[in-house]
């Protein structure tokens, strides 16, 4: 499924606001930072990650019911797994 950019432009910004705490991260374990602050973080990349996938997958089925006939034009086997590969 393609999805619409102008639809993305939130997923995309929020991709971009965890790209960048990523790099806190690794900055933060380069300059030697206290294991438990680099985990704290991680897990909060983590976190933001989990929901930029639901988010994506929320856009696309979205997509899926406005350009199709309603929920029957949903392959929802193919949506469960999506959902599933975020878990």
């Amino acid at each position: 499924m393609q999805l619409d950019p102008s639809d993305m432009t939130a997923i995309i910004n929020r991709t971009k606001r965890a790209a960048g705490h990523l790099a806190k991260v690794i900055r933060m374990m380069e300059e030697g930072n206290d294991c438990e602050d680099v985990l704290t973080q991680l897990a909060a990349v983590s976190r933001a990650l989990d929901k930029t996938g639901f988010a994506l997958v929320a856009t696309g089925l979205q997509q899926c019911l406005a350009e199709g006939d309603g929920l029957d034009s949903v392959d929802v086997k193919k949506m469960e797994k999506l959902f599933l590969s975020l878990a």
